[in-house]
């Protein structure tokens, strides 16, 4: 009889190794602190959320979830520190509409493709964009603010090139047949302040960034782009009910991971997001800030980063914003 040992002893060795991250998953996860990188400057609604995930999960799993901030580059900076880890669910990295859709489309060159090297799992919140006025000016619903861009060019600010303010307002020149000029600004603030000062027409910025100058009454809201009204900013109508469902978009949040995150994690991590946006008292800080929020499965979130893509790559190329 042939002895079989020798070939029994090649298969082994020829056996790829089974990495240390993948016998990790296989045990009771977490087992160590977990990093979630934050690729917006700390202080803003991005650094907010991305602190709130942190203390929901660690509250749910007793393990520290700790938020390191890596900004720059568009967020590129923060997402390159994350999908070079192993998917063994101990990095995280926050991410918006912006990186997940827009810099896709502009930028052949981006470095990363959000679909093959992230695990994108969890929708966490954003805030509409809300067209607002001068409270001085004669504009004072979009019917208003229609026909007067059918008549002058109207001056803009948003958050930056490439926003989604910025896209929403090429989109609503190319559906309404209005002129519109883009004033680019380096953030928010400062055109909403040259908007307060009377030198630009409008802007279309988060009802975040908005909400103390409308509060203040001294910029008046005309309409904004959530699917229904918000509860803190309930005279503003959306473009939904005013018979534009296509206009409706928020400047999201959300959670990635290297790509290939175990399917277990990935579910674990996109329930307890949607467990800690659902407390009582998240969603009264979510409403003051005008943000809103909503529980996607992974399947959905993932569908919702496509519609967007679709949506908005005409804009973007009617625009001429795809780099060369």
């Amino acid at each position: 009889m042939k002895r079989l040992w020798p070939a029994f002893l090649a298969i082994i060795v020829m056996a790829p190794a089974t990495p240390a991250w993948a016998q990790t998953s296989a045990q009771a996860w977490p087992s160590k602190p977990v990093r979630i990188v934050n690729t917006f400057a700390p202080g803003g609604a991005a650094d907010f959320l991305a602190r709130t995930v942190a203390d929901g999960m660690a509250a749910a799993f007793g393990q520290p979830f700790i938020v390191e901030t890596r900004a720059g580059a568009a967020g590129q900076i923060g997402i390159q520190s994350v999908i070079t880890t192993p998917p063994d669910g101990y990095n995280f990295v926050l991410t918006n509409i912006t990186m997940l859709v827009f810099a896709p489309i502009t930028n052949p060159k981006l470095g990363y493709d959000p679909h093959k090297d992230l695990s994108n799992i969890a929708y966490i919140g954003g805030s509409p964009i809300v067209i607002t006025v001068n409270a001085k000016s004669d504009i004072k619903t979009l019917a208003g603010f229609i026909a007067k861009g059918k008549n002058t060019p109207l001056t803009y600010s948003s958050s930056g090139i490439g926003s989604n303010g910025h896209l929403l307002a090429e989109l609503m020149a190319q559906k309404f047949g209005i002129k519109v000029e883009h004033v680019p600004y380096k953030g928010a603030a400062q055109g909403l302040m040259d908007l307060v000062g009377g030198h630009i027409a409008f802007a279309a910025q988060s009802v975040t960034s908005s909400a103390g100058q409308i509060r203040g009454g001294t910029l008046h809201p005309v309409v904004q782009t959530a699917s229904e009204r918000l509860p803190d900013f309930a005279t503003v109508p959306t473009f939904k009910e005013l018979g534009h469902p296509d206009l409706t978009t928020t400047t999201w949040f959300s959670l990635s991971g290297p790509a290939g995150l175990p399917a277990d994690i990935v579910q674990k991590v996109n329930r307890e997001i949607a467990n800690t946006m659902a407390k009582p008292e998240m969603r009264a800080r979510m409403q003051q800030e005008g943000m809103v929020t909503e529980a996607l499965t992974p399947e959905q979130f993932r569908e919702l980063i496509e519609r967007e893509t679709k949506t908005w790559r005409p804009v973007i190329e009617n625009v001429g914003l795809i780099e060369k």
